[in-house]
């Protein structure tokens, strides 16, 4: 049996390599969904599990669509945050509301550039959220059903400086798209933020990052940032835009726990 010699064996590295990453970030990593909790400071003694989701960018998959929302029912959260991206076309809304209908779990969401841009009408987004519970909020607010939180939900349309401040009475969870519209918030201390939109990059090397981030990102691409608001999350989101690619930044369902 012939051996090979190093030069030949790190050659065919070097050859295999590069399409092994090729095939994983094309055909697994799209789809490979990542659990991550999170742990978030109790609320009155309250055990609190939410989850939040983003991104979504249906484009007529309803298996995955399908899997996610029975990934979020097997997790019996509290609520849902759902940070924006539903679809790109318009013709795609009534099949994702459909599925995400299926959560049973009360689900506030706002829109996102791409909700906007597919001139989709928004009463069908207003009535399905309501059914679960939740509420679609354009620059709006909803109390939590036990009342351990308000939530507050920023528009992708515009944001004023200093427009929103935390409830006097009950923590405030933020629900906006855009993670650098956080430096538009008061330093009042909000118990959190949610944001999407970044996607992460998809594309995350080793040591250095996202290769590209869309607008209304800034230093926020992914993760938890500290900020003079209060802390921010930022989710890789569940979609794909513009290509389906995805390396060393898989989708993800976030949950927040005590």
């Amino acid at each position: 049996m012939k051996h090979l010699s190093r030069r030949q064996f790190f050659l065919g590295l070097s050859v295999a390599l590069p399409l092994l990453v090729a095939l994983d970030a094309r055909y697994i990593e799209p789809k490979r969904v990542r659990l991550r909790r999170i742990p978030f400071p109790g609320v009155s003694g309250k055990r609190i599990r939410f989850v939040h989701i983003t991104d979504i960018h249906h484009k007529g998959d309803r298996a995955y669509l399908e899997s996610i929302v029975s990934s979020i029912n097997s997790l019996s959260p509290d609520f849902v945050c759902f940070t924006g991206d539903l679809i790109e076309e318009a013709a795609m809304a009534p099949e994702a509301l459909g599925i995400l209908a299926g959560i049973k779990s009360p689900v506030y969401g706002v829109p996102g550039n791409h909700d906007y841009w597919s001139k989709a009408v928004f009463e069908p987004f207003e009535r399905t959220f309501a059914a679960t519970g939740g509420g679609w909020m354009q620059d709006g607010e909803a109390v939590t059903a036990d009342r351990s939180f308000v939530l507050k939900g920023i528009s992708s349309l515009s944001f004023r400086r200093g427009s929103l401040k935390p409830s006097a009475s009950l923590p405030t969870i933020v629900l906006m798209h855009y993670p650098a519209w956080v430096k538009n918030l008061p330093a009042e201390k909000f118990a959190l933020i949610l944001a999407g939109h970044s996607h992460g990059g998809q594309v995350r090397l080793p040591f250095y990052g996202p290769i590209f981030v869309p607008f209304g990102v800034d230093q926020y691409d992914l993760g938890m940032y500290q900020t003079a608001a209060g802390p921010l999350y930022v989710n890789s989101g569940l979609g794909w835009f513009p290509v389906p690619i995805r390396f060393n930044c898989r989708p993800e369902i976030t949950v927040f726990e005590t």
